[in-house]
């Protein structure tokens, strides 16, 4: 997968928004709430980040080119800072499943509305 490929798939989940923070990173969230950062490139903790299960981080985390999230690792988010750390059918798993985790913690009148992946 690529930086452009992960902001397309981003941006096709159902309810997502797109927000440009922290001066160039691509920020999608749903219900207000970030669950997926595609980084600018010359930053440089570039990469994907997402929020992944807790049962997930360590394990994530222990492969080659996927490091805890600064600043967000304490919410369990990981970066993906080698984009073939992982197939591209498992980076998509991973980043609606981020996008899940986020509505589960949402308002549930919310939540019925962002139902599905989209």
């Amino acid at each position: 997968m690529t930086p452009a490929a992960a902001r397309k798939y981003c941006a096709s989940l159902k309810g997502a928004t797109y927000d440009l923070k922290w001066g160039a990173d691509h920020v999608y969230s749903v219900g207000g709430r970030m669950f997926a950062v595609v980084g600018d490139p010359s930053h440089k903790e570039a990469g994907l980040g997402f929020k992944v299960d807790d049962h997930r981080f360590l394990e994530l985390t222990d492969r080659k080119g996927i490091i805890p999230a600064p600043y967000l690792a304490r919410a369990k988010w990981v970066l993906v800072q080698d984009y073939k750390s992982l197939a591209d059918a498992d980076l998509k798993t991973l980043i609606a499943r981020s996008r899940e985790l986020i509505v589960a913690k949402l308002p549930k009148k919310l939540q019925l509305e962002l139902k599905g992946s989209g």
